[in-house]
């Protein structure tokens, strides 16, 4: 049925582009706009323009940030010396929801999948090699998604940084194969971390 309004059409069809959102829930949230005070619709508004065009990431880890630096690298207590890999904000925000980790992190911005046409070129592997090239980094945790593409992602990464001297881990198997990071339970994540393998003999065990 065409909606009596072409603004709010064009409205619930943004709405309905995020994913998980469909047509009656997109058209919910936009009446829901409607009812607002114009004050806190325009303020609504104006915090999406914003994030669409001033927020950045963070020139060491690739992580969202306001400035240059986002706050995990800019946190004077973290531990410089570790670096846990993750696939994007959502695995970062996770392992931070344990507090049981007090390192930095290297965001890929995904993972290896040709079906997806996705190749190492595509993610934040470069600058990861660069960083664990410096002297004061002692440890790199590979927090990937058990999945296929993930596994397939953390050997690439232990091929590529296995010429250094830095140690390299993975989470242990407490995480279930084939689990996305920011579906596990907190206490599960928080175990994997802390009891943290050497990946060459975790791989081997797969």
């Amino acid at each position: 049925m065409d909606l009596p309004s072409k603004l709010l059409e064009k409205t619930v069809e943004h709405f309905e582009s995020l994913p998980g959102v469909g047509r009656r829930t997109a058209m919910r949230y936009a009446l829901q706009l409607l009812k607002l005070p114009p004050k806190v619709g325009e303020d609504f508004g104006e915090s999406i323009k914003k994030l669409v065009t001033e927020l950045g990431f963070c020139s060491i880890c690739h992580n969202i940030a306001d400035n240059d630096l986002c706050q995990v690298c800019s946190h004077p207590k973290r531990d410089q010396s570790t670096i846990c890999v993750v696939e994007d904000l959502r695995d970062l925000l996770a392992i931070e929801s344990t507090s049981q980790y007090f390192g930095v992190y290297h965001v890929l911005g995904g993972v290896i999948s040709p079906m997806d046409g996705i190749s190492p070129s595509d993610l934040h592997i470069e600058s990861l090699v660069i960083r664990t090239n410096q002297p004061t980094i002692n440890e790199v945790i590979f927090a990937l998604p058990s999945t296929m593409e993930g596994d397939t992602t953390c050997f690439y990464l232990y091929k590529k940084l296995a010429a250094s001297v830095v140690k390299i881990t993975s989470l242990s198997r407490g995480v279930a194969v084939g689990n996305d990071l920011q579906y596990t339970d907190e206490v599960t994540l928080g175990r994997s971390i802390l009891s943290r393998l050497p990946y060459e003999s975790s791989f081997k065990t797969i």
